[in-house]
């Protein structure tokens, strides 16, 4: 199967009350993870590289590597760029082949994240790429891109309707108290500042940085009208515990397989779970 767009996964997540997954890759085992838990699942899934993904591994191993697992299963499949900051890189990654893009402009003055964001749009919408954009700053650390606890801000309703009625996007990220990276502290989601948005628009709501987010705090949001969750945090913990299981096992191992095949399976079994948290288990 060839990639879809995020925008049509997302508008059957919107009909049927779920979110869809939105998983973060690296290299060839968590890419295989992905769609192996989503086919297992029978669930729609996004798999998204970010910056940095694409750096280490090169965007186009990326891209056919997600093309060739997409094809090895039934359920549906999009590649999705994660936190693009630059409108030659989204292009870079729409010609090489991604089903939909995210223009990251949080971090600039409101109305040039709305040109940036209308500008990515005028490109990628007559190609069928879907479009993500983000307002407010969402905590920690996504590969270079950091936002200090000073500088971190939740989004501002009034802003999200004035910002989706001036770009049309398909999608957006809003900072409700979530973070990339490892929490400290439990966090703890706005779901009235959530529920505000959700009131004064009707587009799909992404949630980043929900790796650590307690179960019940994900269901409420997805609830409340969160229809795409990132992923990344919780897979390299699974996938690197794995690992160093495997070597404290075996100190003489020198067979990568034997140490990166059970990180594959931690891997797995980690994204099956958040997939049936998120309820999109069995809608493929």
């Amino acid at each position: 199967m060839s990639f879809v767009s995020v925008d049509d996964l997302l508008k059957g997540a919107e009909a049927g009350g779920y979110a869809v997954g939105a998983f973060n890759c690296n290299n060839m085992e968590i890419v295989q993870a992905i769609v192996r838990a989503a086919e297992a699942e029978k669930a729609p899934v996004i798999m998204q590289a970010s910056q940095g993904a694409i750096k280490y591994a090169g965007i186009n191993f990326i891209v056919a590597m997600a093309r060739e697992a997409a094809s090895s299963v039934k359920v549906p499949v999009a590649l999705h760029l994660d936190h693009g900051t630059g409108f030659d890189q989204i292009m870079w990654c729409i010609r090489s082949g991604f089903s939909s893009v995210m223009i990251d402009g949080s971090k600039k003055p409101l109305e040039e994240n709305i040109a940036l964001t209308s500008q990515v749009i005028r490109c990628a919408y007559p190609l069928g790429i879907s479009v993500e954009a983000e307002l407010g700053k969402i905590g920690g650390t996504e590969d270079d891109i950091t936002v200090s606890e000073r500088e971190a801000m939740f989004t501002d309703p009034k802003e999200v309707r004035y910002f989706v009625e001036k770009t049309g996007v398909g999608s957006l990220a809003v900072a409700i108290g979530t973070a990339h990276g490892r929490y400290r502290g439990e966090p703890k989601l706005d779901f009235e500042r959530l529920k505000q948005i959700r009131a004064l628009v009707d587009i799909p709501i992404v949630l980043h940085g929900s790796s650590g987010v307690p179960d019940d705090q994900i269901a409420e949001a997805i609830r409340l009208g969160v229809r795409k969750v990132n992923i990344d945090t919780n897979i390299r913990e699974a996938f690197v515990d794995a690992v160093r299981r495997a070597v404290a096992q075996d100190p003489d191992e020198i067979d990568p397989r034997k140490i990166l095949g059970p990180a594959r399976d931690a891997a797995t079994e980690i994204i099956r779970e958040k997939i049936r948290l998120f309820g999109s288990s069995g809608k493929a």
